[in-house]
């Protein structure tokens, strides 16, 4: 099979991270290269950038110089890991991609939508996923679950409710206009409902594609 790119997508709490290392223990079983990434890092380079954006008080950044940080992270990783897996036949698994940042800073962040299109363009041209899995679900619940990790708190965790709420209409409003690309998963599911549920998805997209 050519190689396939699928993004992990949805709010902080989701349980994407948990289920993209599941999908992707699955995959390996049925004999395909998997690499599992994330956004942004993922390159030595990406990964000095995550730091930065993490990192600090909430506004220690804005939407703008976000959007910009990320993008020169996702360039990196896109050159130097990304497109050279797909080339030779690899699928790529990826936690987060550019439909974050039209979420975070085009959404929730104000910077609009039309400037993140924009830039993506400038940067990436047409690349996108073959296939983006959106784990939806309450950001009261997701908070919760944040907060019983134990964990110390990112930028965006340490965000109010409301910028949260703000994250959640976004990521609908995107899967909405790219239907053909999006699947929306009911976050607030079991781990093992939803992960016989994403590799149902990626049999029922890919041909071919089996999994025990």
């Amino acid at each position: 099979m050519d190689g396939k790119f699928i993004s992990f997508e949805g709010g902080e709490g989701s349980g994407k991270s948990t289920q993209i290392k599941n999908i992707g223990a699955s995959l390996k079983q049925a004999g395909i290269e998997t690499i599992i990434t994330r956004e942004p890092g993922g390159t030595f380079g990406a990964e000095a950038i995550r730091e930065l954006v993490l990192t600090g008080t909430h506004d220690r950044w804005s939407g703008m110089t976000e959007l910009l940080l990320l993008y020169a992270a996702r360039l990196d990783l896109v050159q130097k890991l990304i497109k050279p897996a797909l080339a030779r036949g690899a699928w790529v698994l990826c936690d987060r991609f550019a439909d974050s940042s039209m979420a975070y800073q085009g959404y929730a962040r104000g910077v609009g939508p039309e400037r993140v299109s924009a830039l993506h363009h400038a940067v990436l041209g047409d690349f996108k996923p073959d296939l983006t899995l959106l784990f939806d679900i309450d950001p009261v619940l997701a908070q919760q679950r944040v907060k019983a990790r134990g964990e110390e708190l990112n930028r965006f965790d340490s965000e109010k409710l409301d910028f949260h709420k703000a994250l959640r209409v976004g990521f609908l409003h995107i899967a909405e206009q790219e239907a053909d690309r999006f699947v929306v998963l009911d976050a607030a599911s079991s781990k093992a409902a939803i992960h016989i549920q994403i590799k149902h998805i990626l049999m029922s997209q890919f041909d071919g594609l089996r999994l025990d």
